[in-house]
């Protein structure tokens, strides 16, 4: 990385995405000369302390962004479509957490372990994947490369904190009602997630299946350049604080071998083999909470497909599926030169 240094904003900096890209700028030592915190009117004014540091949240409006090289945005579709094109107007790049923008055939959708050449060619917008799909392409897209992907069945086991600080506490709330004896309430979901497993993440389309389905189908061809993938998915939320788990089973056009697969997932950089059936060595989400890698195992020949393979992964949501994967493009961006501001671009 270059020795120049960035005027960086975080928008949405009070919820759980904004405070892990905090978190992460500061240990990944990005070079920041200045960080601005941005938030709704209702956070604007208030001080929060970073790296010992006094800052003032602002609140996140039209015309807040003159002097912003680069704006992480953490604060869902609606704020993205509200505030992206006045921040790359004023010459600042975003890259946002959001769905809103990810199907747009002109923006970047980007794992930067997968398609990280996507960056060169933005237009001030860089859309950040799912949580559940970014998980999942850890251990999937090593094998593609491998054995060229043909379609997969995905079930996914995903934490609470990927709906955000609320479900958390649900969670806690009801575990700890359970244990008092006392009614168990169930506010941010539809059933109580204590003890529970439930079977939709998002509204139902039409064909039955989610927006989550939806989103995973629809960016794993658009990350791994699959236009015509065929994928299944069944999207489920756990009663785990962090970190989504993901099983699948692909069919893929070549012939598979198991230990050819794991020496792929091994050489991988964004995956951790943990695949020891002998010793009972796997991923799971409390393991992988916190980790940079996304953990892949369970690797066997799948008995359903013809040239399948059967896999596991675990992730967290918070880092992989969202804050720490927008600062990897955001580091690779700066460090090749790919920021407007670094173009001498004053707007698109």
């Amino acid at each position: 990385m270059s020795t120049r240094k960035y005027v960086v904003g975080i928008v949405g900096a009070t919820g759980a995405v904004g405070q892990e890209l905090v978190r992460l700028l500061q240990e990944r030592h990005f070079p920041v000369s200045r960080l601005r915190l941005f938030a709704s009117a209702r956070s604007a004014g208030k001080t929060v302390t970073v790296g010992g540091q006094p800052l003032v949240i602002e609140e996140a409006k039209a015309g807040a962004f003159a002097g912003v090289d680069l704006a992480f945005f953490a604060a869902g579709g609606p704020v993205t479509r509200a505030l992206a094109a006045d921040a790359i107007a004023s010459g600042c790049t975003v890259i946002d957490k959001s769905s809103a923008y990810r199907q747009q055939a002109d923006v970047p959708l980007v794992v930067p372990e997968i398609n990280s050449e996507a960056l060169r060619g933005h237009r001030g917008l860089v859309a950040n994947p799912n949580c559940s799909t970014a998980v999942m392409l850890m251990g999937l897209y090593p094998l593609h490369r491998l054995f060229g992907l043909k379609r997969i069945f995905v079930s996914t086991f995903q934490s609470v904190s990927g709906t955000g600080a609320e479900a958390v506490k649900e969670l806690a709330d009801q575990i700890a009602a359970h244990a008092a004896g006392l009614p168990l309430v169930a506010k941010v979901y539809p059933y109580q997630i204590a003890f529970n497993c439930i079977p939709q993440i998002d509204s139902f389309g039409a064909d039955g299946y989610t927006g989550e389905e939806e989103k995973m189908r629809l960016e794993s061809r658009k990350i791994m350049d699959l236009p015509e993938l065929r994928v299944s998915a069944t999207c489920v939320r756990v009663p785990v604080v962090r970190a989504h788990s993901v099983s699948v089973a692909a069919e893929f056009e070549r012939p598979v071998n198991v230990e050819q697969a794991r020496a792929a997932i091994a050489a991988f950089p964004g995956a951790e083999l943990v695949d020891d059936p002998a010793a009972r060595q796997y991923p799971t989400p409390l393991a992988f909470a916190e980790r940079v890698k996304c953990g892949v195992g369970r690797l066997r020949v799948d008995t359903a497909f013809d040239n399948g393979l059967s896999f596991w992964v675990s992730g967290d949501n918070l880092w992989k599926g969202a804050a720490l994967n927008a600062v990897q493009n955001a580091e690779l961006m700066c460090r090749e030169g790919w920021l407007l501001s670094q173009r001498g671009v004053a707007a698109v």
